[in-house]
């Protein structure tokens, strides 16, 4: 199924479940905001955030400075200012791919195909690896705080669902964004998890032997179009 929805460029990924506010100034983007109010059902008020590639612009580019998958994300609270500005909270909702980009005016839009999100189904083997993926994350988390030779356990308030964890740890990990981008377009959530323990182990290993937070920011130097 697909569909055309507007676009929020960004020098950021979303995923599913994830809650992102947003200061809105620039006016294609306040008429986006004004216009999804209009919409009776909070629940469709809706709109894709794709990750720019690194170097590149959209108004060169067009759909190549994009990477093909993004999130949408809904409208759920916006607070306007007197000067027209919106600071508003989104929370993501699905993952779609870009077919097709229109240009013509100073919003994009886009037409996209949804992605579906197989069903999870808890076997023994799924729920093991979300549990040893959970400790690669506590190891990792124990690296990046200093306490490398410290024995942290699984944090009790993470979900131990395998598809949110997969989703909370692709948005937790440090990562450039081309690697998270790999995580977010995953076929599904085994393959995801299984991705995230290779990219927990690797980096958890380097912080552990450097002694030193990795420079994601200085793998990235695009520019928020708002």
């Amino acid at each position: 199924m697909s569909s055309n929805i507007p676009l929020f460029p960004l020098n950021t990924i979303l995923v599913p479940g994830l809650v992102l506010p947003l200061h809105i100034f620039e006016p294609r983007y306040r008429l986006m905001i004004e216009e999804l109010m209009e919409i009776p059902d909070e629940d469709e008020r809706e709109f894709g955030i794709v990750a720019v590639r690194d170097g590149h612009d959209v108004s060169s580019s067009g759909i190549n400075a994009l990477h093909p998958v993004g999130t949408s994300t809904i409208l759920r609270e916006v607070n306007a200012h007197e000067d027209g500005r919106y600071d508003v909270v989104t929370t993501g909702s699905r993952r779609f791919r870009i077919t097709s980009l229109d240009t013509s005016s100073p919003l994009l839009r886009a037409e996209v195909d949804w992605l579906p999100e197989p069903e999870t189904i808890h076997t023994e083997q799924l729920n093991l690896l979300t549990q040893k993926t959970l400790q690669e994350f506590s190891a990792y988390r124990s690296a990046l705080s200093g306490e490398f030779n410290s024995n942290v356990s699984t944090f009790d308030e993470l979900p131990t669902d395998p598809a949110i964890v997969s989703y909370l740890l692709t948005a937790a990990i440090l990562l450039p964004t081309s690697e998270r981008q790999d995580l977010l377009a995953a076929e599904d959530t085994e393959s995801r998890l299984v991705h995230i323990r290779t990219l927990l182990k690797r980096e958890t290993g380097l912080v552990t032997h450097f002694g030193a937070l990795p420079a994601v920011d200085l793998l990235s130097n695009n520019v928020s179009l708002n």
